[in-house]
């Protein structure tokens, strides 16, 4: 695959865990496992610098992620980092199976629906618990799409598309 060593988002620090220092993560990207098997992450400075820490071990807990990095082990020196997103080097992520995309992977896609329709470029996810919601702009609409199986037809990242089936009046404002 081209691009191995693009910077992706792989998630977000949402909260310190324990006191050893661990921090609890959402992933944006598959699940927990995806993250267990790199060695190293890159969490992005206030000022946009990313700055690389070694991964002592990513643990699935719940929807959510517990890393340690080193040379974290104390609560005290990762509070500063709640909020903060973290990256990873594209290369060093285990591929997905066929029907799951990294977050990076889909933004930007154009998205259409199977009639053609051109809806817009997807520009952000959100995560909302039980499914994820693509923020699609076009000309300063936004649509909201559920990530669905039934909604989300097709992904051609070759093509820099997606095919979408839309529910019954989401578009009718």
């Amino acid at each position: 695959m081209s691009g191995s060593n693009k910077t992706v988002l792989i998630g977000k620090i949402q909260a310190t865990q324990g006191i050893r220092g661990q921090l609890r993560v959402i992933p944006f990207a598959g699940d927990a496992s995806s993250i267990s098997q790199i060695d190293s992450v890159m969490i992005k400075s206030p000022t946009g610098a990313l700055e690389r820490f070694p991964v002592v071990s990513a643990k699935a807990h719940g929807k959510r992620v517990i890393l340690t990095l080193k040379p974290f082990d104390n609560i005290n020196q990762v509070l500063h980092l709640v909020g903060r997103e973290i990256y990873a080097d594209r290369g060093a992520l285990p591929d997905l199976p066929s029907d799951e995309y990294y977050w990076s992977d889909l933004l930007g896609l154009q998205v259409v629906t199977a009639q053609g329709e051109a809806l817009g470029e997807l520009v952000d996810i959100i995560e909302t618990g039980s499914n994820d919601v693509y923020v699609v702009k076009l000309d300063g609409r936004e649509v909201l799409i559920p990530a669905l199986e039934d909604v989300v037809l097709s992904v051609d990242l070759a093509a820099n598309s997606m095919t979408v089936s839309l529910p019954e009046g989401l578009l009718d404002l």
